[in-house]
């Protein structure tokens, strides 16, 4: 049985139900607790917290994705022993007032971002540098788009941007023709497509160095998920930049529905410098969805195992934020080759390559399903504004 944690850790109602904002309808494009569907938020003092949700119909096959997002919101939150989500079906009035909501919002308000309501956001989160990161998120989204996943990729490292050259692009972004908005460079990945944002594709070269402060460094971020046309997507992976600063904060508060991956090497000062972005995602709201091991082993071609910078990191980060360990990534050179010459490694053989899809494959069965947009909201959106007729 798990340690209860003393009272004055655990979170108030309004704390939860602001948690709750991360959880988007995908259809309707906000979160439920603008569209009134978040009710009667408890905690009681041994931290087991209740949610009432209702649907807009009680067979709404979003019903189980809901479950999922508002459980894997609270329940991580320390101070919180226990979760329990009843459901219960709008009122027609009800109905009426959210599809009226989301209507006005389609209609009168511009969309926040670019990003689409139904794409799965995931940050890929370090304590500090060195540990892979930028390497980790490329080879995860070409292992991702390999099983038929359209992925964006979003280089969120301004200053310290390798993604376009780990996967071999370059060359300047293209506009929308009039409009104020620009398009990614794409890649195919077997059946899948990757749509790729980065700082490198505003600047000359490469050795160019972008010493911008924290505001010009939000401002870029922001940039990239309110004027690039990304269209559909499964997935958006945001390779991070090391640490817990200004982008780190920006992007909490632009993307609230956002999922973080931590990646960590065996090292237990890396597993304790990591637990700061666990630290930080917590205090933003944020879904620690799992911890990945980078750099576990060297194997011989003898077959004997050196664990060259100590073992056990990162399932000890994973047991202290209570998140599970995804996956541990071999050291391997075929990486670090792979990264120089634009074929990540994940599209060959080898254990390094194996982990990989290994861990992508986590990702869409456990982790950060894909969404299934065979509701009913839009359904009934669409039945509401034939009633109503155009605005």
């Amino acid at each position: 049985m798990s340690e209860m944690r003393p009272p004055a850790t655990r979170p108030s109602p309004d704390d939860l139900t602001q948690l709750l904002r991360g959880v988007i309808d995908p259809e309707l494009g906000s979160d439920i607790v603008e569209l009134g569907m978040a009710r009667g938020v408890t905690i009681d003092d041994d931290g087991a917290v209740e949610v009432t949700v209702a649907l807009t119909t009680a067979g709404c096959p979003l019903r189980s994705q809901i479950q999922k997002d508002v459980k894997a919101r609270i329940s991580g939150v320390p101070g919180v022993n226990s979760v329990k989500i009843s459901f219960t079906e709008m009122t027609q009035e009800q109905k009426a007032a959210a599809m009226a909501k989301a209507r006005w919002q389609a209609r009168e308000r511009a969309p926040e971002t670019e990003i689409p309501p139904a794409t799965r956001v995931v940050t890929i989160a370090s304590g500090k540098g060195g540990v892979g990161k930028s390497s980790v998120t490329v080879n995860l989204a070409v292992a991702l788009a390999a099983q038929g996943f359209t992925v964006g990729v979003m280089d969120a490292d301004i200053g310290g941007f390798s993604v376009p050259r780990m996967l071999g692009l370059g060359g300047r972004l293209a506009g929308v023709e009039g409009e104020k908005k620009i398009i990614p460079h794409e890649k195919r990945v077997g059946a899948g497509l990757l749509k790729v944002v980065s700082m490198r594709f505003l600047v000359d070269e490469e050795e160019s160095a972008v010493m911008w402060r924290g505001f010009m460094l939000n401002r870029a971020v922001q940039h990239f998920v309110e004027d690039v046309r990304w269209g559909a997507m499964d997935y958006l992976l945001i390779d991070m930049p090391p640490g817990t600063g200004d982008i780190q904060m920006g992007l909490a508060r632009m993307l609230p529905r956002a999922e973080m991956l931590i990646v960590t090497t065996p090292a237990v000062g890396a597993q304790k410098v990591a637990a700061r972005a666990a630290d930080m995602a917590r205090k933003t709201y944020l879904r620690i969805a799992g911890v990945i091991e980078n750099m576990s082993s060297f194997t011989c071609g003898h077959g004997q195992s050196y664990p060259l910078f100590g073992s056990g990191g990162g399932q000890a980060l994973a047991d202290d934020i209570g998140s599970p360990l995804l996956g541990q990534v071999p050291i391997e050179a075929s990486v670090s080759t792979g990264g120089d010459s634009g074929v990540p490694v994940a599209l060959g053989d080898g254990p390094a390559a194996a982990a990989f899809r290994a861990i992508a494959a986590r990702i869409v069965n456990e982790a950060i399903p894909p969404l299934d947009m065979a509701g009913c909201s839009a359904r009934l959106l669409d039945s509401i504004e034939a009633a109503l007729g155009p605005a």
